[in-house]
């Protein structure tokens, strides 16, 4: 199962729906494209978050199921939609307060969705990198 050795540390800190739906999808696409570029990861990643949003240092399941962002949305590599990282940009900008309050980010009150969106997305990111022991 190469699926479970590729896992990163965030989906391995996620539940066990993320982690199936990880392993799944790296396996056929690396039976599909073999290890082309890391298209098996980008493939992955794509199918989570039509499942799962990042929430911190983790995934955590959506709550409607559907692409997370505009990069999500559509086929293709190399193009220039931009990505969430994660954060599902297609959310209610009530969701997105309610993760930013989990996430405890300041100035949230008075942000708008897209200004939610790249708030969040440097948290998750801060998050991270602190749980992989980086600063």
């Amino acid at each position: 199962m190469p699926g479970k050795d590729a896992m990163p540390s965030t989906v391995e800190r996620s539940d066990e729906k993320a982690k199936r739906t990880w392993v799944e999808t790296y396996d056929s696409a690396m039976e599909t494209y073999g290890d082309e570029g890391g298209r098996a990861r980008r493939v992955a990643f794509s199918a989570l978050k039509h499942t799962h949003e990042k929430v911190g240092d983790h995934w955590e399941p959506k709550g409607r199921k559907g692409p997370s962002d505009q990069q999500a949305s559509g086929p293709g590599r190399r193009t220039d939609r931009p990505t969430a990282g994660g954060v599902d940009a297609n959310a209610s900008k009530k969701h997105l307060m309610d993760v930013a309050k989990k996430l405890d980010i300041s100035g949230r009150s008075s942000m708008k969705k897209d200004e939610l969106v790249d708030a969040i997305q440097k948290a998750n990111n801060r998050k991270t990198a602190k749980s992989r022991g980086k600063k």
